[in-house]
């Protein structure tokens, strides 16, 4: 079984997925990159997106890392972070939300994702690289992400909420620390950002992890222990974002002595997520649900999106590595199959985004503002090498 599968995923990686992205998503002219891109690769839209450009850097050369050496890719990451750096700072070196086509900043640094983004991919720059200037940059972004992440009011000047608004901590902005770490210190060297990794399996498993519900929250009011259930905010559940967060924990804890019982607990979240997302008539996981099941504010709530399918896949593989449990090997071809069945597109390569809850795309484009070179190829790329290690154990 495992051997077809990593061949399957090998094979969509590099004979689809990064093909498509290295022939269209660099922009020549201006630096950067493309990605807003149309199913054919066609650009439909020029502005420069933060997030999906910092992701692009990191992937490129997270690829080469990977043992597929092209000089290419170390060429693409290097001219999207020359590009970044030059024009993607405030004064404060936040880096902003969007700029346009020639560097021009377009939208304020409300996001603090965007300095997420930029110390990942400037920290795998520098793993190839060795430049002290990928390694400055990469701790500046970082050291942002951090203040901006744990002061509870990560949005600064650019937020929009009034007194009368609850102040929730956010899930999101936790599982990516724990990311983050793994990758600075594995990147950097040392292990300057273990207390970051220990703060998030903290406040994953004590704050948002509710024993009463047996699920992790998307969000969490700043004061008490207890989710809000009085709004919708409050009892908004992300499958796709809780499956994510759990694959970066094990991730880190699967390397730390010691840490069997935190797995443990871990992985149950793992399959009761899946359990309480998978959409039992129509196949696939919701994108945002209710805990209590009461009407969503979102009106994608019951979409199908590529995302979230990604970390599910590699959540299910890392639960299964871990524990050998059959639930989750059984949880991986469900997945897979879903997912296999929906998203690749075979005519022009790449995967589509967007599927609405019967499973039939809504859309057809294969970037734009929340979708680049990011979730399928690190999914190809993970859960290809996670399996070889199942295989081997």
């Amino acid at each position: 079984m495992w051997q077809k599968q990593i061949e399957k995923y090998e094979r969509e990686l590099t004979a689809s997925v990064i093909p498509f992205w290295e022939k269209h998503c660099v922009d020549r002219e201006f630096g950067g990159y493309f990605t807003s891109l149309d199913r054919d690769g066609s650009v439909y839209d020029t502005a420069k997106y933060m997030w999906m450009q910092w992701r692009i850097v990191y992937m490129f050369a997270e690829i080469y890392l990977a043992g597929y050496r092209q000089k290419e890719y170390v060429d693409i990451a290097e001219q999207g972070f020359d590009f970044l750096y030059r024009h993607g700072r405030d004064e404060a070196g936040r880096y902003y939300f969007a700029l346009n086509r020639e560097g021009v900043p377009a939208m304020a640094p409300y996001s603090l994702f965007s300095d997420c983004f930029a110390a990942m991919g400037a920290a795998k720059l520098y793993k190839i690289t060795g430049r002290p200037r990928h390694a400055d940059a990469a701790r500046e972004a970082m050291r942002n992400y951090l203040e901006r992440a744990q002061s509870g009011n990560s949005a600064l000047q650019w937020n929009k909420s009034l007194s009368g608004k609850t102040p929730y901590l956010s899930l999101g902005h936790y599982m990516m620390m724990a990311n983050l770490g793994l990758i600075m210190n594995d990147c950097l060297g040392g292990h300057e950002f273990d207390s970051a990794m220990e703060t998030a399996v903290d406040m994953v498993l004590n704050k948002f992890y509710s024993p009463d519900f047996g699920l992790v929250f998307e969000n969490m009011p700043v004061a008490g222990d207890k989710p809000d259930l009085d709004s919708s905010i409050g009892r908004q559940m992300n499958p796709g974002h809780v499956l994510e967060a759990m694959w970066f924990l094990l991730s880190y804890l699967e390397n730390i002595p010691g840490s069997q019982d935190r797995i443990a607990a871990i992985v149950k979240i793992i399959g009761s997520t899946l359990e309480f997302g998978w959409d039992k008539e129509f196949g696939g996981i919701y994108y945002f649900m209710d805990a209590l099941g009461k009407p969503h504010l979102e009106l994608q709530h019951n979409m199908k999106l590529w995302w979230v399918h990604n970390e599910a896949i590699l959540a299910s593989l890392y639960a299964y590595d871990l524990t050998r449990d059959e639930t989750f090997r059984k949880w991986f071809r469900k997945l897979d199959d879903w997912t296999w069945n929906h998203f690749p597109d075979p005519e022009y390569g790449e995967w589509f985004a967007y599927c609405d809850r019967r499973g039939e795309l809504t859309h057809t484009l294969k970037g734009g503002k929340w979708k680049t070179f990011f979730h399928v190829p690190r999914c190809l790329l993970f859960a290809a090498a996670r399996m070889r290690k199942i295989a081997a154990r």
